[in-house]
């Protein structure tokens, strides 16, 4: 039995045990996923009740390097998924930056990366998806079937329509090396403007430009970092020790600075201390980090910190101890037009105290799945749960932090948050707190189509409603 015979052998068995455990739950209960992991950041109403077994999915199927396909269970996780894909030099179109991010999860939420201003968003990569709807249904949805309309409704209905069994996608050539440069900018508005330029050109300075995304650390000191593939062998930096990545771009040169990774770990820089949150937990004092264990030194681990404090109020309860107050969780990616870049990260690095920010420029991939002979729909917005307009760049901002509570107002800073992106023609992401009255959201995300996708593929209710996740925690 070879490789692909064993992953389809093993795929089946695991979709029977998925629908088993979809049959025993009882009428009239919610199904949900009898998962202990998450990579969203709001809580979830506790529950005893059984759950859907998708512990059978979580493997590549099959790689068909001619093709540049893949086709993968729901639940794999993206580190599993380019450690399949690299020794054919090849990996998906988007890898988002956390290596347990399931590529289902990130098909019915949302991904980004760097190089998204070239290729989207990780559902554009889809070919086909086979889902488990709420009535328990299996549909297999494409861009030209019947079941269309769930292919464009499900990224962003986050396990509310279905969830993922199956996911066929496009994969890409990659270079083993990735040559950066770190541009220094000196305020918002040059970083706006160079982002854009940059975004469009797809190179700087006569140099082609294949990954490009961006950090902010005060409105005086920002980057953007820029990424080439390449063949060309040489010494590369490793950032998975005792270095951190994040700090390595700093610099006060006019000239950029530059760097080389394995394209591996280029695609998981961001993964070691999680951006730069690992500083919570004093990974990045260098007296810890030395004795800090370097298998501890990724987001998986840093999600079990994070899961003790949800549990026990650890840092509100140490917080109290001080005379502080609690903390609002300010744990959010927005989307704003690119020119309203500047106008927002100014607003932000004044009314809110979170600093370094995220900035990773996107744009729908051209040309869309919804392209077909005779018809010429992709001018519109086909991604029906989030619809940005197609041919326009927007940037991904990203911002993982708390702040004081204020009293008497539960989630206000949140709340700011949102008032300002919708006054920018924004959207945000719904994997965190979200604070939308039931009228506001429904413009938002959805409203008649969702309805509709509800009545269609969930008739009975089975599923939570995309409020009740988002909004309600349910």
């Amino acid at each position: 039995m070879n490789a692909s015979e064993y992953g389809e052998l093993a795929f089946r068995r695991g979709k029977r045990k998925l629908l088993d455990s979809y049959h025993a739950i009882p009428d009239g209960a919610n199904v949900r996923l009898a998962k202990k992991t998450s990579n969203l950041f709001r809580k979830r109403a506790a529950t005893s009740a059984p759950g859907l077994d998708v512990s059978g999915l979580h493997r590549v199927i099959s790689v068909d390097p001619e093709a540049q396909t893949a086709e993968v269970a729901g639940m794999c996780t993206y580190e599993d998924l380019v450690a399949a894909t690299l020794p054919y030099g090849l990996a998906p179109l988007v890898v988002p930056q956390l290596k347990t991010i399931t590529l289902g999860g990130a098909v019915t939420g949302l991904g980004i990366e760097s190089s998204s201003f070239r290729n989207g968003l990780p559902h554009e990569s889809v070919i086909e998806m086979e889902i488990l709807t709420g009535a328990g249904e299996l549909v297999i949805a494409r861009p030209d079937n019947e079941h269309r309309d769930l292919f464009f409704g499900f990224p962003n209905s986050y396990g509310t329509l279905g969830y993922s069994v199956r996911l066929t996608i496009r994969l890409e050539k990659v270079a083993p090396y990735v040559e950066l440069r770190h541009v220094r900018v000196h305020g918002t508005r040059e970083l706006q403007e160079l982002m854009a330029e940059i975004a469009a050109d797809g190179e700087y300075l006569g140099e082609r430009v294949d990954y490009l995304d961006g950090v902010v650390f005060t409105a005086d000191e920002g980057y953007l970092v820029l990424g080439r593939q390449t063949d060309e062998p040489g010494p590369v930096s490793d950032y998975t020790d005792t270095q951190i990545f994040y700090r390595s771009i700093q610099h006060d040169d006019v000239e950029p600075k530059r760097d080389r990774l394995t394209v591996h770990d280029y695609l998981w820089r961001w993964d070691t201390d999680w951006f730069w949150c690992s500083r919570a937990f004093g990974a990045q004092n260098p007296r810890i980090r030395r004795f800090w264990p370097a298998r501890y030194l990724r987001s998986s681990f840093y999600w079990k910190l994070i899961g003790y404090d949800q549990r026990w109020d650890i840092g509100d309860r140490l917080n109290a101890r001080k005379g502080l107050p609690p903390t609002e969780r300010v744990v959010q990616d927005i989307e704003v037009p690119i020119e309203r870049t500047a106008e927002f990260v100014d607003w932000f690095l004044t009314e809110i105290p979170i600093e370094p920010i995220w900035l990773c420029p996107l744009k729908l991939a051209e040309p869309s799945p919804v392209d077909r002979p005779g018809e010429t729909a992709a001018i519109g917005r086909p991604w029906s749960l989030y619809p940005l307009q197609r041919g326009k760049f927007y940037v991904n901002i990203g911002f993982w932090s708390g702040v004081p509570v204020t009293p008497g107002k539960p989630g206000h800073t949140n709340r700011l948050i949102e008032q300002r992106v919708s006054e920018l023609g924004g959207h945000k992401s719904l994997y965190s707190e979200s604070f939308y009255s039931p009228e506001e959201f429904d413009q938002l995300y959805g409203g008649d189509g969702y309805r509709a996708l509800k009545r269609r593929y969930d008739p009975r209710g089975r599923l939570l409603s995309l409020y009740e996740k988002a909004v309600k925690r349910a």
